[in-house]
């Protein structure tokens, strides 16, 4: 047997005291690694076992570590992916496991969650799953590996490719920016597109800021502040900062993007929620020959003026089946930050759901 490959998981009686009235039987297992390799151990536990604490709190068991053994308890199928996840962890101690390559791990293994968000429009499915079984795209930026992480990521990159416009559409988390911005860099560095031109409606999330000082790029820098991450962490400081001085990148407030016409470029409108129906009439007319366009927006965080219509939800009814036009539809499914963020995404579409029932706005 190889060094480190699982030398057994023995069953153990489910322990009947803890097991829930309506609920699964919960089973105890017990995981061992065979020849362990105690540096590798330690990266797959993390700093004082943090990361068999998130493993618990994501797959709901219970992990018990003595030395290269591991008691797993809790509900047969968090146990059963618990092993899973302990092996492909362990494949990946060879250095230190970072928090991001965990929660991207977690995500894979976690089991898909019902009820908690409204599922995709009529149709979706079945485009979602004939995109999953494409071939997976790897774009060219910083992260060699960088790719879609759950189908319908994957789904969002091969519209962003196929289309001139898409649309993505969901909760915080999901990656709609950050995979927007990675398929401009990926257009950029293959010389598929001249430039890339980020934009969003200066609107704060429900805080009246005032004046800001600095010359017009300086006043709309701050409400841009996620576009700019997203290139530092693909391209680096120093290129992003070549790249705007070569007007490789340039930012366009959308107050001032009537009368444009924008050819050969990568457009990214984030936070689209924000924008009013004449806004998004007007920026979607802005598209040249060349150009392709990317709409990014959450729905469930729209800070216009009461009694101000979103351009985004509009756009969603008046532009549905309109030829090369592509709409994805995240879920909470399909939230890649910690964890956390996917149950409390979770918890305010339930308690959306309870609100509309008992009539509330």
């Amino acid at each position: 047997m190889a060094p480190g490959r699982r030398a057994g998981c023995d069953n153990v009686p489910p322990c009947r005291s803890a097991q829930p009235p309506d609920g699964p039987v919960p089973v105890i297992r017990r995981h061992v690694f065979d020849n362990p390799d105690n540096r590798r151990l330690a990266h797959l536990c993390g700093p004082l076992d943090g990361h068999l604490r998130s493993i618990e709190a994501a797959l709901g068991v219970l992990l018990v570590r003595r030395d290269a053994s591991f008691r797993i308890d809790g509900p047969r199928d968090g146990v059963e992916r618990a092993v899973r996840l302990l092996d492909a962890l362990y494949e990946m101690a060879r250095t230190p496991i970072a928090e991001r390559a965990l929660q991207l791990a977690l995500l894979k293994f976690m089991p898909s969650r019902h009820g908690g968000l409204p599922s995709a429009p009529l149709g979706a499915a079945a485009d979602l799953d004939a995109d999953a079984t494409a071939e997976p795209i790897v774009l060219h930026t910083r992260h060699a590996d960088l790719s879609g992480r759950t189908p319908r990521q994957m789904q969002y990159l091969q519209q962003m490719l196929a289309h001139d416009i898409t649309f993505g559409i969901g909760p915080a988390g999901t990656g709609k920016t950050f995979l927007a911005v990675a398929c401009a860099v990926d257009a950029l560095e293959r010389h598929g597109v001249q430039r890339i031109v980020l934009t969003r409606p200066a609107v704060e999330a429900g805080e009246r800021l005032g004046f800001l000082p600095g010359d017009l790029a300086q006043k709309v820098d701050p409400y841009l502040r996620p576009l700019y991450d997203a290139l530092y962490d693909l391209m680096g400081f120093d290129r992003v900062t070549k790249a705007f001085d070569k007007g490789l990148i340039e930012i366009a407030p959308l107050a001032f993007m009537r009368g444009r016409t924008l050819n050969h470029a990568f457009v990214i409108l984030d936070e689209a929620q924000n924008t009013t129906r004449e806004q998004m009439q007007m920026f979607l007319t802005r598209i040249g020959f060349g150009t392709r366009c990317v709409v990014n927006g959450d729905t469930s965080q729209v800070d216009l003026p009461s009694g101000t219509a979103s351009g985004l939800v509009d756009a969603m009814q008046v532009l549905q089946g309109v030829d090369g036009i592509a709409f994805t539809h995240f879920t909470g499914a399909d939230v890649v930050r910690h964890p956390l963020v996917a149950r409390i995404v979770d918890a305010y579409e339930r308690d959306r759901g309870l609100q509309g029932q008992r009539g509330v706005r």
